[in-house]
């Protein structure tokens, strides 16, 4: 028997996982970064305000800041107005 390997996060590598983003759910790819995201999302992270799972994630975090199975995302973008 061979065992799967697994990132860092302990999800299979090259397996999906569902997470929640804005209330919705989402398949991505296992080992995703916060940031990784946003790109694949086509959007700009230097304007996004990002909470996981209740909290806040410092920008600088984006990087390292792993998804796994059943996280809850919340991505805030900044827009300007007058």
């Amino acid at each position: 028997m061979t065992s799967a390997s697994v990132n860092q996060s302990g999800d299979p590598i090259g397996e999906e996982i569902v997470i929640v983003c804005n209330g919705e759910q989402r398949l991505i790819a296992s080992g995703l970064s916060v940031a990784a995201l946003i790109s694949v999302l086509g959007l700009d992270q230097d304007m996004m305000a990002v909470e996981l799972d209740g909290r806040v994630v410092p920008r600088s975090d984006y990087e390292n800041t792993i998804l796994t199975a059943g996280n809850h995302l919340e991505l805030l973008r900044f827009v300007g107005g007058g």
